[in-house]
This record gives C-alpha cells, structure tokens and sequence, in this order.
C-alpha cells in the first residue's frame, strides 16, 4: 500500500477495492459491498434531512424515459444523446418506442411538472429523488470516479420569479458545505465558464476537489435553468394577475460516488482507507487478547456506537493490519494487562498512535477530535494542491492544480496547453492577465480533470 505518493493510480485502485467490486462483467458497473453500502447510505441520509430541511419532497421516478421527451428541449438532448443506453426490445418484440435509460432526469420531472403546476399556489415545486444514472462513459472508466452506472441524487425545482430560484442555487452551495465540512472534504464551488455548462443551463455552478495526483475532481453541480425547460416542456401558473407566466427553474447533483471517493483519496494514507468517524460503517473495532468476548461486550453495548468486538481465529497481528486497512477510525486492544490496570488501550487511525484511556466514554469525545483532525489534514493538503501562476512559461510546467489573474476574453486559451478550465471561483485579486497583460480582477482555476 506504500505507493499512494508516488503511484496515486495504483493505490487508488488498490483501496477502492475494499469497498466496491469490478468483476461484476460489465465495463463501468460495480458492485458496492457492505462497507461501501453502508457509506452510500450514511450519505444519502444526510443529504435527504438537508434536503428536506430545505422545503424538498421525495420522489420516485421510473428509471425509463420515453424517447419523446428528450426531442422536447434540443440544447440538453445534444449534450447527453451520445451517452444514453436506449431500450428497443422486450422479449422478441421491437418496441414501438424507444426507451432510455436515465442520464439524468430533467425529461423525466419536466412533463410531469406541466401537469402539476398550474397555479402561483403550486409553487414553489421543490422535489428530489435518489437513484442510479446511466450513462455510456467514452473515457477510461474507473470505480466511484467515472463509471456508467452511479447512484446520485438529484433535485428540480420550480418557482415563479428568477429571484427564488437564483436564491435556491445559494442554497444548493449551502447545502453540500455542509455536508463536506461533516466529512472533511474540502472544495472549491466555482461558476463553470460558458463553453462548459450544463446542456441547456443559464449558469452552473460545480464543487470541485483535487486528488493527489493533481487532478480536478467535479463533485457535485447546481444549475440555474431559467425558463428554457419551461418552455420547451410547456411548464406555466396562472399568476395572482391572472396571466399564465413560465416557472423559473434550478435542478441540483450531488453525486454520491465520487463524494466516496473524494473521501477515499483524500483521507487515505498508505495503510489503506483512513474513515471519518462519522461515516465508518464499524466506529469501533474491539480486539480482545486471550480474554473472552463475554467480559466486556456489555461495557461497549452501552456506548451506543456501531462497534465490532473481533473474536475470530486470526492473530492479533492478522487484525490490527486488517481494521488499520479498512479505516476503521478507533482500535480498543484488551488483554490481561489492561483488566488488571483497569485501562484500555486505544489506537487512533487518523494519526496511527496509541494512546490509554480509563473511561470508555472518552471514546466519543476522540471521534470527534478525529474528524476534526481530518479537516484540518485535508485542508492543508488542499492547500498545498494550488500554485500561483503568474505567466504562460509557468503554465506549461504546471503539474498540479492553477491558480492565476485571467481576465474573461483569455480563458479559454488554457485549454491551448492540454488544461481544463474550472472556472471563476468568485475570488478577486488586482493583477494582469498572464495572456494579454490586460489589468483583471479575475481569478480563474485550471489543471486536468478526471
């Protein structure tokens, strides 16, 4: 496992694998275990209860599409049609339509919001649903980064004026830093540049992380839509005036996999997954040494943690390496020593330390700190990801991630030097364009991405 800073690829690979399974037999689809359900889950809750704290509904919808909607709003069908799976087929029987696969679900809600929505007492429609996305990814697929089949969730919403649904795209941003500052990952949210929206958005918005071996990473993206699915799908209230009006709408992506694996790449270390304590699947490994399970399960039961007491047959070597693999953010070693001391012995995953305790209620008080330790580990580590460019002789030796003073007309000439542009991050700092020279108050990002 010692490989992570010199082959990020190779470790990546390596430690994915104790979440996910790629010998399912088709490209791009994986198989998630116990451990890697249990993550998916824990994060699909918390965004669910941020969600709803925010005024959304869930919602089902059927994972097919009719080939009809997606002819409705041309722009959004051009960006995703050479990426849909299409069903033409039952049985023997060629089907008289057909069917996609959801690549994403705007022509899914939107038909359907065109018979819900009627009057200004209809709005705000804010609805969410949780599921997996297909799409036929061309590039090099790989687990939880660029698959195609992922789990996401996703968010349309719907209002009567571009004010409110402006202020929902805020909301959006709200919402996953929180979520991102519960697990320690930190990120930049950044407006995409126009070349590079989302099909048929006015603006997008993407939070973006940075890997270890110097790549963008594109998390999560919230768009402001406009009108321009409302009217292509018919989607109008009868205002207070009594004139029917467009909705204004926004739809949010948070996707799920590649917050895994952002959780992965970036608390790991060369021992193999590094959890937060929150998110662990097992918060608490238990390791008794030559004493039985049965004098201390009680002690723990009380804790009300998720806790694994490990009586099987392997050493205690065989164990520590095993759960020290798996991240499992806290190891308790119990021999005859430490009954005898009254003691416990507690081994930290975050700093690889061990550390006595006399009461085992201290044990959440040190997740705690755990997860803070973490944050702070990961920004500094962020941090370190960014260079300052101040001209194009630096910007074609950059091998991590840009930062520099761009002004709007010169940013796509980056692309000129094999980088992708992440966008404007809302910084401004005084200083000329590394292009033209022209003074700027702009601060674009740029590097390759996955």
């Amino acid at each position: 496992m010692k490989i992570k800073k010199k082959d990020f690829s190779k470790w990546y690979n390596k430690v994915v694998r104790l979440l996910v399974d790629d010998r399912y037999g088709i490209k791009g689809n994986v198989v998630l275990n116990q451990f890697g359900t249990f993550i998916l889950n824990k994060i699909y809750e918390e965004l669910k209860k941020l969600l709803e704290e925010d005024g959304h509904k869930q919602v089902t919808f059927p994972i097919l599409i009719p080939e009809k909607n997606f002819e409705k709003e041309k722009e959004h069908v051009k960006g995703f049609f050479p990426e849909v799976y299409w069903v033409t087929e039952a049985g023997k029987k060629k089907l008289e339509e057909k069917l996609a696969l959801r690549p994403t679900s705007e022509s899914a809600f939107y038909p359907m919001y065109s018979i819900w929505i009627n009057g200004r007492s209809d709005l705000p429609l804010k609805l969410f649903q949780f599921g997996p996305i297909f799409r036929y990814e061309t590039k090099a697929t790989k687990p939880l980064i660029r698959g195609r089949e992922f789990y996401w969730i996703e968010s349309h919403d719907a209002f009567a004026s571009e004010e409110e649904a402006k202020e929902q795209v805020k909301k959006d941003m709200e919402i996953i830093k929180s979520l991102f500052e519960k697990y320690g990952i930190p990120f930049i949210y950044f407006k995409r540049p126009e070349w590079d929206k989302f099909a048929g958005a006015v603006e997008s918005y993407a939070a973006d992380t940075f890997l270890p071996d110097g790549k963008r990473l594109q998390v999560v993206t919230t768009h402001f839509l406009g009108q321009n699915f409302s009217k292509a799908y018919n989607i109008r209230f009868k205002d207070s005036d009594g004139k029917l009006k467009y909705v204004y709408q926004t739809c949010f992506g948070p996707g799920i996999y590649r917050i895994i694996a952002s959780i992965i790449s970036i608390h790991g270390d060369e021992y193999g997954l590094v959890l937060p304590f929150e998110i662990s699947p097992i918060q608490v490994v238990v390791i008794p040494i030559k004493i039985d399970k049965k004098k201390i399960e009680k002690k723990f039961k009380k804790l009300n943690l998720r806790i694994l007491i490990d009586d099987s047959e392997d050493s205690a070597g065989e164990k520590f390496y095993k759960w020290e693999m798996y991240g499992v953010p806290i190891r308790v070693e119990i021999g005859e020593k430490e009954i005898k001391g009254n003691y416990y012995t507690l081994f930290r995953r975050d700093e690889r330390k061990r550390i006595k305790i006399k009461d085992l209620n201290e044990i959440k008080k040190i997740g705690k700190e755990i997860d803070e330790n973490l944050r702070k580990k990961a920004k500094k580590y962020f941090d370190s990801m960014i260079v300052e460019i101040k001209n194009e002789k630096e910007l074609k030796k950059l091998k991590k991630i840009g930062r520099a003073n761009i002004c709007e007309k010169c940013a796509r000439k980056v692309e000129k030097y094999g980088f992708d542009v992440f966008g404007d991050s809302g910084e401004r700092k005084n200083g000329k364009c590394i292009f033209c020279g022209k003074e700027t108050n702009r601060i674009y990002y740029f590097g390759k991405s996955y």
